[in-house]
């Protein structure tokens, strides 16, 4: 397990690249610090310290090109737009994974920075090269108050930062994220307590930035990294203007299992299939953004994203619109029986609720975005395996929309083949997306073109398993999802399908008029939890060859 992790995350070829550019250079600016300290005659004074000064400031220096490197994956307008063209050279589908690589690596040279200042500070003491005593350094000067300020900030951020944490409560990340804006003010103002000098006391002056660089030897390397922390701040006003462009929520409709779809009016907002967004509801909180793949199709005349209500602000938006337990329960109860339709309530597992608008005003939305993700490129691929895990299907309803418009008017690009997977834990989940699908097969002139693939993964009881049973005898339609193709039970093999893909390519039968000569290229999009990601990237790569190119791409916020 282990080895099969270190060659996964270091060993393959962009990885490798990646990993030898971005710890080259870290170690490079650490190793430029600790020389450029050491040679300088003129802190012969403080390089008595030795090894501690030396290393403080080289770890000091890689902390200063990190707090210029962090913000750069979050200037997400700037990747929208550069992505088709850097791709190769930047992880820029990855931007995430790349700010949190970031992190991890401030977290470290942090914590060799501060362990190096605080060896500083006692030999400093100790040998009196400075007349101030360590407590003094620590909390009376700049240099101190700033570096345990933003210790303090990064416990915060980190410890919200973790995924469960995330998932159960939001809002504890979001916040404790906005406090990033206070640490970039400490970062740019940390070396203003002049600790690095050639005279005994500090060199100030009144005006910015207020030490003298004559006998402030500090690296100033803010001058640097500050461009960054600039274009962020002018991308968030950016996007703060944008957001506020004429919005207004038209319907809202409630689906099985508590699935909200809020639909909504943006003439300004244009977009692309795949993308996704941030939306706030500012009845709920004027400070919350929350992001949310786009599951309307550009040709749509509203832009919609489906809500399950898991979180704090999901179940604040359905109180907020009334859907009530009542109403979840009853349509919940209509999707799980075997029958096509529930003679109390009337439903479907295909039927939603519309929320009555005369009766429950809707409340003001904001909507900021769109934003880039893999799914985009499904139409630059010969076969696009889309795959998604219970609500994780979202982007590719997107996708599924745009490919039917795109199919009425004959303009697939090199798109020849599409294989949808949908994993659902539980059956009524399939009713979020059912009228769709349902619309979409019935379209296919060609058969061979979407094929639809469900997994049913939950533990089935004796009465529904008698009622899939009743149902489904002679009947032209599955008794769970109402489409031509069967529910499949437990869980996908994924090296076993990618296999039997592999095989069909090569021998020419899976796409019409392929060559066995040529190389196909068939691009995985997937959207949902890590742990099926795994397996599902070490089937594309265990199964790309010198005939079949599979690339795996999985969708991140």
């Amino acid at each position: 397990m282990g080895e099969s992790w270190f060659r996964r995350e270091f060993l393959a070829p962009r990885r490798l690249a990646f990993n030898v550019i971005f710890y080259g250079l870290h170690f490079f600016f650490f190793g430029y610090g600790w020389h450029s300290q050491a040679v300088n005659t003129k802190l012969a004074a403080l390089n008595a310290l030795t090894w501690s000064v030396w290393t403080s400031r080289g770890a000091g220096l890689v902390l200063a090109f990190d707090g210029g490197l962090i913000l750069l994956p979050m200037l997400r307008n700037v990747i929208r737009v550069v992505r088709p063209r850097v791709r190769w050279l930047f992880p820029a589908d990855e931007n995430i994974w790349f700010h949190r690589q970031v992190a991890y690596s401030m977290a470290f040279w942090a914590m060799v920075h501060t362990t190096a200042h605080y060896v500083n500070f006692f030999n400093v003491e100790r040998t009196q090269v400075r007349k101030q005593i360590a407590l003094q350094i620590h909390y009376t000067q700049a240099g101190g108050i700033t570096g345990h300020f933003m210790l303090l900030i990064m416990v915060l951020m980190y410890g919200t930062a973790h995924h469960k944490i995330r998932q159960q409560c939001f809002e504890a990340f979001w916040y404790t994220h906005h406090l990033a804006f206070f640490f970039m003010i400490g970062l740019y103002s940390h070396a203003t307590g002049c600790f690095v000098r050639d005279s005994v006391d500090p060199d100030y002056i009144p005006s910015f930035p207020f030490y003298s660089t004559e006998h402030c030897l500090g690296y100033e390397s803010w001058r640097f990294v500050i461009w960054p922390g600039i274009l962020y701040f002018g991308e968030r006003v950016y996007r703060e203007i944008r957001a506020r462009r004429a919005t207004r929520l038209s319907k809202v409709l409630v689906h099985p299992s508590g699935a909200m779809e809020l639909r909504i009016i943006k003439p300004s907002f244009k977009y692309v299939a795949g993308q996704w967004l941030f939306i706030q509801v500012p009845e709920i909180s004027t400070l919350q953004w929350h992001p949310f793949t786009i599951t309307s199709a550009p040709e749509d005349s509203y832009v919609s994203v489906h809500i399950r209500q898991v979180g704090d602000f999901t179940h604040a938006l359905g109180d907020r619109l009334g859907v009530g337990p009542s109403v979840v329960a009853a349509m919940t109860k209509a999707a799980i029986k075997g029958s096509e339709k529930d003679e109390k309530t009337g439903l479907t597992r295909g039927d939603f609720v519309e929320i009555d608008a005369s009766n429950v005003s809707l409340p003001s939305v904001r909507i900021d975005g769109p934003f880039g993700a893999p799914a985009e490129d499904v139409f630059n691929v010969e076969v696009a395996v889309l795959i998604g895990a219970g609500i994780g299907v979202t982007p590719f309803a997107s996708i599924l929309k745009h490919i039917w418009y795109r199919q009425k008017r004959g303009n697939l690009g090199t798109l020849r083949r599409v294989e949808f997977f949908w994993v659902c834990r539980d059956a009524p989940s399939f009713g979020w997306f059912q009228s769709l699908l349902q619309e979409v097969e019935a379209a296919q002139a060609d058969p061979n073109f979407l094929r639809i693939n469900i997994y049913l993964t939950q533990k089935i009881g004796e009465d529904m398993l008698w009622n899939i049973a009743v149902n489904d005898a002679g009947a032209e339609y599955d008794p769970l999802t109402l489409l031509r193709t069967r529910t499949m039970f437990g869980r996908p093999d994924w090296m076993t399908i990618y296999g039997q893909m592999r095989q069909a390519v090569e021998s020419g039968q899976y796409i019409p008029g392929s060559k066995s000569q040529l190389k196909t290229k068939v691009g995985t999009y997937f959207c949902g939890p890590s742990v099926l990601a795994k397996a599902i990237k070490e089937a594309t790569l265990h199964h790309t060859g010198p005939n079949v190119e599979f690339s795996f791409a999985k969708e991140h916020f």
